[in-house]
């Protein structure tokens, strides 16, 4: 059993890593099922170990990291970045998705001017279901 030391919760460590802006930030994202250690969903009370896998989503983004140093604290972003290590897949599958963005944003056209009555009228044609 580890010591009172050893424990930390785990929205108090995804706030310390920097993935969460604020801690209760990394709560609602732990009980909203955006957060799961070793495959399964948790708690914002549970406790962390070093090696435990962490699948963290935020928004599009999908992260899959190992808990290297458990820390209560937040200090700068370079010592945050070792408190984990990312895994090779999430790396690359990150890398595509940003691929894949970039892609998509290329293709879509840019406008030298915002579009007039005419134009705003076919691009909410063209978006709405109802076709109005």
């Amino acid at each position: 059993m580890p010591s009172e030391s050893e424990r930390v919760r785990i929205d108090k460590w995804l706030w310390a890593a920097r993935f969460f802006k604020t801690r209760s930030l990394a709560s609602e994202a732990v009980d909203g099922g955006k957060v799961h250690v070793n495959g399964d969903r948790v708690k914002a009370a549970r406790a962390l170990k070093q090696g435990d896998r962490l699948e963290i989503r935020r928004g599009q983004e999908e992260l899959e990291v190992v808990v290297r140093v458990l820390s209560e604290q937040r200090g700068p972003a370079s010592a945050a970045q070792a408190l984990y290590e990312e895994t090779e897949a999430s790396v690359t599958k990150r890398e595509a998705q940003a691929e894949q963005a970039r892609a998509l944003a290329a293709a879509m056209p840019r406008f030298d001017t915002r579009p007039d009555k005419r134009s705003r009228r076919a691009l909410s044609k063209f978006t709405r279901r109802d076709g109005r």
